[in-house]
């Protein structure tokens, strides 16, 4: 999928645009800046910036690839997480089936940079989207588009839509199934996926694929309500099946699949039964890409089953201490505008002095206990040391919004030596 348009992000001038970046490298662009590999702490980096770790973001690459490929599973990572083509790229690269996107310009990011297979975890009644999604699907053979329908009148909607635009293919389509009363989006009965289906079958614009939901949404979440929800899935698949419903199409997709509960997806998917045509049991987690220091790390289903390996966390947020004005407090110049907060506050990890190359040490004794948009607000007990000036490396809770503060983000090793820059499109 490797496509002109990603190399060309390499091409793109260093500017005012990229908050974090070295002031002096202006005008240089993002390709020969990653040449020259600066240190993050010594060559120039402002603050705040965020960084990536190169290594633990191969790790949480090849972990993942190997999972899918133990449990049988496809893989087609969420890209809301990061947005970032390069990371869809290499995500592909280490066994995506293709990326999973949830509205319709994240599809038209993914399709500019290559991507040939994306699962839309929506339905899709836009005739905007609908129309531009009929022309991709017309224009590229290889285009493989399957999205979400969840009601009649969506069928309707899709329908008279891409009727009216003369759509040259059908578009796929799976039946999502809600997760439960006063969950998200989804059908809620199985009489209600009946009349769904029905309403795709009469339409000579849609092909029902398969069926798919978010096992993240159950209510009252544990082990046993989300595998009883999963296998609730599977035999809606199962019924459908036998009922002949998933005709003209060489595969039928079964799909589920957050964060927090793919080790009960990679269970249950393993029950599926043999049906009349080959299965594609599709994953679609997205987190793991980067991880987390707060609530990912706490759920991830790694913690459930530590022989399978362990995701680390892959962000740090590195702001200066700017204000020491009592004992007790400290302020660091990183706030809301920088650093995710909707799920938990940032976590003070390390300290640097000055930001210098020396060694950095815990952050013993200081802990986040607020943003405003541009500061961090630290409370510190004696043994924390900190002093203006001092660099504070912090780890961020949720993915999703972490990433889309940060339109370029170094990618750096250990040592602090930058080998990469990642461009997000939110």
């Amino acid at each position: 999928m490797k496509s002109e348009a990603l190399a060309r992000l390499a091409e793109e001038r260093v500017d005012h645009r990229f908050k974090g970046l070295p002031p002096d490298a202006d005008g240089l662009t993002v390709g020969e800046l990653a040449a020259q590999r600066r240190n993050l702490f010594t060559d120039g980096f402002a603050t705040p910036v965020l960084a990536l770790s190169a290594e633990h973001l191969e790790h949480n690459l090849k972990l993942m690839e190997t999972y899918a490929a133990r449990h049988g599973l496809a893989f087609a990572p969420h890209g809301k997480t990061s947005m970032a083509p390069q990371l869809f790229h290499r995500q592909i690269e280490h066994g995506a089936w293709g990326i999973t996107l949830a509205v319709p310009h994240q599809v038209r990011v993914a399709r500019a940079f290559g991507v040939e297979r994306v699962f839309l975890a929506n339905e899709l009644v836009d005739p905007a989207a609908l129309r531009w999604i009929a022309a991709e699907l017309a224009a590229d053979p290889s285009f493989r588009f399957v999205c979400y329908v969840d009601s009649v009148r969506g069928v309707e909607l899709m329908d008279a839509t891409l009727r009216e635009a003369g759509a040259a293919r059908e578009v796929d389509v799976v039946l999502e199934l809600g997760a439960g009363e006063g969950a998200r989006t989804g059908i809620r009965t199985e009489t209600e996926c009946a009349a769904v289906a029905d309403a795709v079958a009469a339409t000579g614009t849609l092909r029902l694929v398969g069926v798919a939901g978010y096992e993240g949404e159950v209510p009252q979440a544990d082990p046993e309500r989300v595998r009883a929800w999963l296998r609730r899935l599977v035999a809606l698949a199962v019924d459908f099946d036998k009922a002949g419903r998933f005709t003209g199409t060489d595969e039928i997709v079964v799909s589920a699949g957050g964060s927090a509960w793919f080790d009960a997806v990679a269970d249950v998917f393993a029950e599926v039964p043999e049906l009349s045509l080959p299965v594609l049991k599709l994953l679609r987690s997205g987190a793991y890409v980067s991880h987390d220091d707060g609530h990912y790390r706490k759920i991830t289903p790694f913690n459930r089953v530590p022989a399978e390996g362990a995701l680390e966390p892959a962000f740090r947020l590195w702001a200066q201490v700017v204000s020491r004005p009592t004992a007790e407090q400290a302020f660091a110049n990183a706030g809301k505008r920088d650093a995710a907060y909707d799920l938990d506050l940032p976590f003070a990890q390390v300290v640097r002095r000055g930001g210098d190359g020396g060694g950095e040490r815990p952050a013993t004794g200081i802990t986040v206990t607020g943003l405003s948009d541009q500061h961090a607000w630290l409370r510190t007990t004696p043994e924390a040391g900190l002093e203006v000036g001092d660099w504070i490396g912090m780890g961020l809770s949720h993915p999703c919004t972490s990433f889309d503060k940060w339109p370029l983000i170094p990618v750096a090793q250990a040592d602090g030596t930058v080998v990469d820059y990642i461009r997000t499109f939110f």
